[in-house]
Parts: structure tokens; C-alpha cells; sequence
């Protein structure tokens, strides 16, 4: 993961936080780590998810049955005040060419609190020949 040394030791923490996260949940499948990292009333944006801790837990139980070989290869991390930008190759499988994936999260009190996301395919190629992630 590439990530530029910030002079801002809160952004740091918070960007170690977003890294502990990934490895944690969604890697390592711990879904009860979500204790650790995601606060009760988390503000979910992705359509797909409601509101709060427990919503993300019941999506995460049905994500690792659906797929249990995917993982997020986070490429580099960006933060600002309490704002954090994870940019991320989703892979289902080892077949799968993945998925480009850009998260922002708000941090507040050591804990995710609000969450965005976008995601796009991996094509087989690109008009410019440069990876996606």
C-alpha cells in the first residue's frame, strides 16, 4: 500500500484505523471486529446498506456466504481532518479482474462514522493502457 507520511498525526491515526479495518473485517472476515472500528450509529451511503453498525453486520454475514474468497487490496490511502479516501482493488476470486473501489469515510472519536463509496468493473483493457488501481 502506498501511502505519503502526513504531517498531521491525527490523519495518520485515522488512516491507520481505515488500513486495521480492511485487514481486520473484511481480509480476515472478522465480522465482530466491527466493535472495534465502526460506531453504532454509522451513516451508511452505500444504497445497498442501511444505517448503523448492526445493518453492516447482518450485509457482512451474507458478503463472506456469497464470496468467500474476495478481498480488498487497499493501493493507497489519502486523509484530510476527519475524512479518509481508500482506493482499492475488490477481487471476488483469484479469476475475477476485480473491481476499482474508492471509499471515504468520516472518523470521528476512533471510529468510523459516516461511509461513501464508488465502485467500477476492471476492464480487460484500458484506451490509455494505465491501471485502474
Amino acid at each position: 500500500m502506498n501511502s505519503t507520511p502526513s504531517a498531521n498525526p491525527i490523519a495518520q491515526a485515522n488512516k491507520q484505523l481505515v488500513s486495521e479495518y480492511y485487514a481486520a473485517v473484511w481480509n480476515a472476515r472478522d465480522a465482530d471486529a466491527t466493535t472495534r472500528f465502526v460506531a453504532d450509529e454509522y451513516i451508511q451511503h452505500n444504497p445497498n446498506i442501511a444505517n448503523g453498525r448492526m445493518p453492516l453486520l447482518a450485509f457482512l454475514a451474507g458478503f463472506f456466504q456469497q464470496l468467500p474468497d474476495a478481498k480488498f487490496k487497499v493501493v493507497r490511502l489519502v486523509a484530510e481532518d476527519d475524512l479518509v479516501v481508500a482506493h482499492s482493488l475488490f477481487s471476488a476470486n483469484a479469476l475475477n479482474r476485480g473491481t476499482a473501489v474508492v471509499d471515504v469515510y468520516r472518523i470521528q472519536d476512533g471510529k468510523l462514522v459516516v461511509h461513501w463509496d464508488v465502485k467500477e468493473p476492471v476492464p480487460d483493457s484500458t484506451a490509455n493502457g494505465n491501471p485502474m488501481v
